[in-house]
């Protein structure tokens, strides 16, 4: 989808010319910039083509064409199947798209999985509204994980998504149901700092160090990675705890892995608990994590953006 970004020239930004006004007002790289000058609509000072040399005058207006529209996104598309929920749409801009994922479906195509994945059912929905959008994923969930999946509709802003999960700008927050007691205070917050390896007797799982080795160098042992989960207990019972999470890493299963080595996995995941028993009055036929919150910045706006998803019916019994 072809993306124009328009700038108006403050008083503030004195005698700069056009290029330095993309760079620090607009906060374009250089390649950006570069990448502009060679398409159609170019870079432009009120209305008329320019060259990022030309001076620029408070009250000037100035667009750069981000993305064109004939980059396409459905050349691989198929119709979802009719056994998918409707896609929820959660919130909607220029450059944005957030859905709630219900549990079950995968976000990105893989193995069999391509038509029934959330990444072609958002890209079946631009389609049915004649809009040619290559969408960009900022950040995954698994297919067991309900909850709230953000689509950049193109690359700039997707890049400058990106960035701010890099820089702690793009906030994620979980709610997990785990097994057994913990003692219930929402305002504090507590911390797992663990390394994640992958699991070389399963492939499918990941796992944290042994608790009777010492943590070790992610600098000298590679296969393990830095991560960091916080969480706060919401509530509790003698049998279950309603945990809310925030990531400093957004490693593979990093919940579900840091949960199993604090020695209380989440409801429901069979992968990680080793049991298919679910603590009355809950019936998860998934591990019990759901991307609750997101907190962002409009990539071109400097706007806070705060998003949530409802509940899971499976959550509501606690």
């Amino acid at each position: 989808m072809e993306r124009i970004l328009k700038i108006i020239v403050k008083e503030t930004d004195g005698s700069a010319n056009v290029g330095q006004i993309l760079r620090i007002q607009a906060g374009l790289t250089k390649k950006q910039i570069s990448q502009a000058k060679f398409r159609s609509e170019g870079i432009t000072r009120n209305g008329v083509k320019c060259r990022v040399t030309d001076s620029a005058l408070p009250g000037d207006i100035l667009t750069v064409c981000l993305e064109e529209s004939h980059i396409s996104g459905s050349d691989h598309l198929i119709m979802p199947p009719d056994h998918l929920p409707p896609l929820q749409i959660l919130y909607e801009d220029q450059d944005l798209l957030a859905v709630n994922k219900s549990a079950g479906i995968v976000t990105h195509p893989c193995g069999s999985h391509y038509h029934d994945s959330l990444s072609n059912q958002a890209a079946y929905y631009f389609h049915s509204k004649e809009k040619n959008v290559t969408i960009r994923s900022v950040g995954r969930l698994d297919k067991e994980t309900s909850g709230i999946v953000i689509f950049a509709k193109n690359q700039p802003a997707a890049a400058r998504l990106q960035n701010q999960r890099s820089q702690g700008h793009f906030q994620k927050e979980y709610l997990a149901l785990v097994h057994g007691f913990l003692p219930e205070d929402s305002r504090v917050w507590h911390t797992i700092d663990l390394p994640i390896a992958p699991d070389p007797d399963d492939s499918r799982k990941m796992i944290c160090p042994p608790h009777s080795s010492a943590v070790p160098d992610c600098s000298l042992q590679p296969q393990y990675k830095k991560a960091v989960t916080h969480y706060r207990v919401i509530k509790s019972t003698d049998q279950w705890s309603l945990l809310s999470l925030r990531l400093d890493t957004g490693r593979t299963h990093q919940i579900r892995v840091h949960m199993k080595a604090t020695g209380h996995p989440l409801l429901g995941d069979t992968l990680y608990s080793g049991s298919r028993t679910v603590p009355e009055p809950f019936s998860f036929a998934r591990a019990a994590l759901h991307a609750w919150k997101v907190s962002l910045i409009q990539p071109f706006e400097n706007r806070e953006i705060l998003i949530e998803a409802d509940i899971p019916n499976d959550f509501y019994l606690c």
